[in-house]
């Protein structure tokens, strides 16, 4: 089966464009999958049945995987069975019949604006990791990237001068950023005073560096921003996301049309984005109860 599953993957790459990200998670989900026909005497796809499926879902429930993770196991192993039924190495998909198991749709966490502030004051001092650590903090506020769009970007995307970037987001789409004032001036003092010093060869393409000169890790930038945030007594449990978060609520609590906070995220769907409107709207019923006289 490890046979079909190499001959997937390179079909998810290659026709179906899926970002790095995603098809790494459904090699670890498939893999696991996999593990467990091999348990059970499925070599071939033909034998696997809805009941094996339903086993495994089951399985991973009981070592304690969450809902949604479980949800996205039955994903990818759709998808799979999908590709083997298409390439004609099976004659149906036992998947088919199965319902995803039932996720909790949990608002997401985000910061309020005067916490944000904090956030960048705890890195205001003048070295060169201070200058590196608040231009990332504030252009990831500033734009809503995604992490992993954050760390790869290159010098080349950006245009500090008409105030954009050029992102590669999820399945290599491209789309166009616009930066604000403050971020544009963090990132450009970032440049020019410490970025030069940490790769004067001009050997590395990549906007943000670690001390050794190479590119930001996600898992290095995740450590930076709870170092921060830890740094401006911020209790909230903090990621990376949650600034992404706070970038669209912020815009929604400002005005701006679903829509294109969709398209500054980077949503292939519409639905993705509305659940921060659900966010806004917990948020006024909430201010409403503390603030008005019969709240």
């Amino acid at each position: 089966m490890n046979e079909y599953l190499d001959l997937f993957l390179g079909y998810i790459a290659v026709e179906r464009g899926l970002a790095t990200n995603t098809r790494q998670a459904y090699s670890r989900d498939l893999g696991r999958y996999l593990d467990f026909l091999a348990e059970r005497g499925k070599n071939e796809p033909a034998e696997v049945t809805a009941a094996d499926i339903a086993s495994f879902l089951v399985r991973l429930r009981d070592e304690g995987l969450a809902p949604a993770s479980r949800a996205r196991c039955l994903s990818a192993i759709r998808m799979f069975h999908k590709f083997l039924m298409i390439e004609k190495y099976c004659d149906d998909n036992p998947s088919a019949i199965l319902e995803a198991p039932r996720t909790l749709h949990k608002l997401p966490a985000f910061l309020e604006p005067a916490e944000v502030d904090r956030l960048f004051s705890a890195c205001a001092g003048t070295s060169g990791e201070d200058l590196r650590d608040r231009a990332m903090l504030e252009l990831l506020y500033a734009t809503g990237l995604r992490v992993s769009e954050l760390v790869t970007i290159t010098l080349r995307q950006v245009n500090l001068d008409v105030g954009y970037l050029m992102v590669v987001g999820k399945g290599d789409k491209e789309r166009l950023v616009p930066i604000g004032e403050s971020a544009r001036g963090r990132v450009r003092r970032y440049i020019e005073e410490a970025r030069y010093r940490l790769d004067p060869q001009g050997r590395t393409p990549h906007l943000f560096l670690s001390r050794l000169g190479d590119a930001m890790s996600r898992q290095a930038f995740w450590n930076l921003i709870r170092k921060r945030a830890k740094l401006a007594a911020i209790a909230k449990d903090i990621s990376p996301h949650t600034l992404r978060h706070s970038f669209a609520t912020h815009l929604l609590e400002n005005g701006a049309d679903l829509r294109s906070v969709q398209i500054m995220l980077g949503h292939a769907d519409l639905s993705s984005t509305q659940i921060y409107t659900h966010v806004t709207r917990e948020r006024l019923k909430r201010l409403h109860q503390e603030i008005h006289p019969r709240g």
